[in-house]
């Protein structure tokens, strides 16, 4: 389960304070599906950085299975990103050179320090559709 608390991140610009996230409170249950839509501007991405674990509240707390994970040293916060959550970025990078089930294999390779096997990625390729592209390049897609 991710909580999110009063989460607030601000920025400053010059003289100017902006309020990229303020007072968020959310809660996502183990296998909720949640989608994050706005404006641009309006504080998605800096929502998705704070839920992730990639940028730290100016104030506020993220919970994740109920451990702030800002207590968390570096270590730990690295191993909580790279085997707990995924992201799908606006512009993915895909690596040019691998075919896309080669590029579904790839992250486990950080998180397990092998790469993922080629059946958790085809079935990963069929939950998004795409099992008949799998030995396609990024090119190709």
């Amino acid at each position: 389960m991710i909580d999110l608390e009063n989460a607030t991140k601000t920025y400053r610009c010059g003289d100017e304070t902006i309020n990229a996230v303020d007072g968020v409170n959310l809660r996502i249950r183990d296998g909720e599906y949640v989608a994050i839509v706005g404006h641009s501007g309006s504080g998605k991405t800096t929502l998705v950085s704070l839920v992730g674990g990639l940028t730290r509240p100016t104030s506020g707390t993220v919970r994740m299975e109920g451990t702030d994970i800002w207590s968390l040293n570096n270590k730990e916060l690295a191993r909580l990103r790279s085997e707990e959550i995924g992201f799908c970025f606006q512009f993915p990078s895909l690596v040019a050179t691998l075919t896309c089930v080669d590029n579904v294999r790839l992250p486990a390779s950080f998180a397990a320090g092998q790469r993922g096997s080629r059946e958790r990625a085809m079935e990963l390729l069929e939950l998004v559709a795409l099992p008949g592209k799998a030995g396609a390049y990024p090119s190709e897609l």
